[in-house]
């Protein structure tokens, strides 16, 4: 028979396992197994990005020249993971997209960009805390700027 203890001891031993896998510096039960539930949210998220742009590069047609770029806008805790890619880059559709953000009053945090023969940006706009938007709002405002900047060029 396996003694209280033993069993405390197995316990303990795979939450701090869970603990070092989801880079967790919790010290409590719960507070491990909340960052656990975190990162698998997050791992969720990245999957479903990842099987998007699949989907996107299995579904681009013969023509590019008249394909809009595919946008993705997840929402984060304090702010947006806003996600352009094209296969083709325009002039100035880097600027349109950041201007965009200045109107939502996004605060560009982090980002990536890569403009020479495709076109690929990935920002985390933090919220500003006077105005509040959604996913959506931020999603269709890059996408009309895209459509004003790709038509102008």
């Amino acid at each position: 028979m396996v003694s209280r203890e033993h069993k405390q001891a197995v316990l303990h031993e795979k939450l701090q396992l869970l603990r070092s896998v989801t880079n967790s510096h919790a010290v409590n039960k719960t507070s491990i197994i909340m960052d656990a539930s975190k990162y698998i949210e997050e791992l969720k998220q990245k999957v479903e990005r990842l099987n998007q742009e699949i989907a996107y590069e299995d579904n681009t047609s013969e023509d590019e020249d008249d394909a809009l770029p595919e946008v993705t806008v997840e929402t984060l805790e304090k702010g947006f993971l806003i996600n352009v890619f094209s296969e083709k880059s325009f002039p100035g559709l880097l600027v349109c997209i950041l201007e965009v953000f200045e109107e939502l009053g996004l605060n560009v945090i982090e980002a990536r960009a890569s403009c020479t023969d495709t076109f690929r940006l990935e920002a985390v706009g933090g919220e500003n805390q006077s105005e509040s938007v959604d996913a959506h709002v931020v999603k269709q405002a890059v996408m009309q700027a895209i459509r004003n900047c790709t038509e102008s060029d």
